[in-house]
């Protein structure tokens, strides 16, 4: 959706969007597609969404009442930063101080659109692109069996240059251990490899300069290993588990200290191809599926029959990528009916009574364009609190989550998408309040920063790129100039 207010106080703030052609992109098994040019379509609004969250938003990202009233039972919002910063001199909250919903409600209008700057430029399609939970690290994982792990702290070197072992098609995913001393990362392989990244040496050469211990995720299953892909794999917040979701439709947790699988849950009726913690506790998990459900796990009431807590009906088509809020209740997903979904797991079913109908199309993301005719569709029994439209899920499994919660109290949502862009929505109003235009590929990934105003994104085209607000004051990338890419180091 767009919002033209914010978007003309985009523009008056002379925010710059590097702008460019669509050009032809590459599908996930290597399919050579030309994109056809399709009319932009808008979310309808959200009109402040009629929701518990909502108001949890509000919470963690509107000022004072004192700071934003005008008059006696009305307040206008937004409040403009000297405001705030004219109401705390004076003392109108009573604090002498700003709240941390104050401070979200300063940050988050900082939006980090300006630039791009480019990070790296790789010979090969960026598939992963994360900051550390704490900032001083990002990670970004390469098709050309590369992975890279910079020190944001110290001008963006690189700290790590990982050469992935026994790599399979791509590294579709990484994650960091919490005490971020070492990484995961997986392949279309049910062998899970660990990094050391505390150790001393830059160069991590799989069994050359390092040893990447290989996590068998095949152990789980009881009639002998056999051969699957991995999607999905995400660190327990405690560090000694790691949860995937994989292709053969289930879902595994290893338990590191025993270093063996824990639980296999045979989850969906397709491709798992994402899963995450709903929260600290680790007891929850959340999966999503090319069988289009989203399911729930209570990992403490498993029976044999692997029963899901819950099930959520919404979505169309297959689910990409799943982001937690992190309070075990909501959640967000991607999709391959062009929609991100908001979710409450106190709405779930018990089961999967309800499927979208007979679809009357032949339809593959990986090499064509959605139907026109299922634009409009609505699932019969949509148990999502809210939809968001305006990207493009199509060739990848596009990701998107939450905006922080420490500088924005976790009010927007963001996405990259197939049309080469990265798009930010308003949580609450479903608003489209920016578009960040620079890739000439797929946006797979992208990464807020979770205490500065500052986004990176990675895309198909080799180029990881840092937007952010007001910028680092150096030139941002020219899209006039030749690209030349930086070879991998071998």
């Amino acid at each position: 959706m767009h919002d033209t207010h914010n978007r003309a106080a985009i523009d008056e703030m002379g925010y710059a969007m590097s702008r460019l052609e669509i050009e032809s992109d590459i599908s996930d098994d290597g399919k050579t597609v030309h994109e056809v040019s399709t009319s932009q379509r808008s979310n309808n609004p959200l009109n402040n969404l009629d929701n518990e969250i909502a108001q949890l938003t509000k919470l963690k990202s509107e000022p004072h009442q004192l700071l934003s009233q005008v008059a006696p039972g009305r307040r206008d919002l937004p409040v403009s930063t000297v405001k705030m910063l004219a109401g705390r001199e004076c003392n109108f909250s009573g604090r002498g101080r700003f709240s941390s919903a104050d401070c979200c409600h300063v940050l988050s209008r900082y939006l980090p659109v300006n630039g791009p700057w480019l990070v790296d430029q790789m010979s090969s399609r960026a598939y992963v692109s994360q900051f550390s939970a704490d900032g001083s690290l990002f990670v970004a994982g390469f098709q050309g069996s590369h992975i890279r792990i910079y020190n944001v702290e110290k001008g963006w070197k690189v700290q790590k240059n990982i050469l992935a072992k026994s790599l399979r098609w791509t590294v579709t995913d990484t994650s960091l251990s919490p005490d971020q001393r070492h990484l995961v990362y997986a392949s279309m392989s049910p062998i899970v490899h660990i990094v050391n990244v505390g150790s001393a040496e830059t160069e991590s050469l799989a069994n050359i300069t390092e040893i990447h211990d290989g996590l068998d995720f095949s152990a789980a299953d009881n009639d002998g290993g056999y051969s699957f892909g991995i999607f999905s794999v995400k660190f327990s917040t405690d560090g000694r588990e790691v949860v995937a979701g994989s292709s053969d439709d289930s879902i595994y947790v290893y338990d590191l200290e025993a270093n063996k699988p824990s639980l296999r849950i045979l989850a969906h009726s397709s491709d798992v191809n994402t899963v995450c913690f709903a929260d600290e506790s680790g007891h929850l998990i959340y999966s999503g599926s090319d069988d289009t459900y989203c399911k729930v796990w209570d990992r403490r009431c498993l029976n044999a029959r692997d029963k899901p807590a819950g099930v959520l009906t919404g979505h169309l088509e297959g689910i990409t990528f799943i982001d937690s809020r992190g309070d075990g209740r909501y959640f967000i997903s991607n999709g391959k009916d062009q929609t991100i979904k908001l979710w409450d797991i106190r709405s779930m079913s018990a089961n999967a009574t309800c499927s979208p109908g007979f679809r009357n199309y032949e339809w593959d993301y990986r090499w064509m364009d959605y139907p026109s005719q299922a634009k409009d569709v609505k699932h019969p029994c949509d148990l999502s609190v809210a939809t968001y439209r305006g990207h493009s899920v199509l060739r990848t499994l596009i990701r998107c989550y939450f905006s922080p919660a420490y500088s924005t109290g976790q009010k927007y949502i963001y996405t990259g998408s197939h049309n080469s862009c990265v798009y930010i929505y308003d949580l609450v109003s479903g608003a489209q309040v920016a578009t960040l235009k620079h890739h000439k590929s797929p946006v797979r990934d992208c990464s807020w920063h979770p205490y500065y105003p500052m986004l990176v994104s990675s895309s198909w085209d080799g180029d990881v790129v840092k937007w952010e607000f007001p910028g680092s004051g150096e030139p941002p990338v020219s899209l006039g100039k030749k690209r030349v890419r930086r070879r991998p180091i071998y």
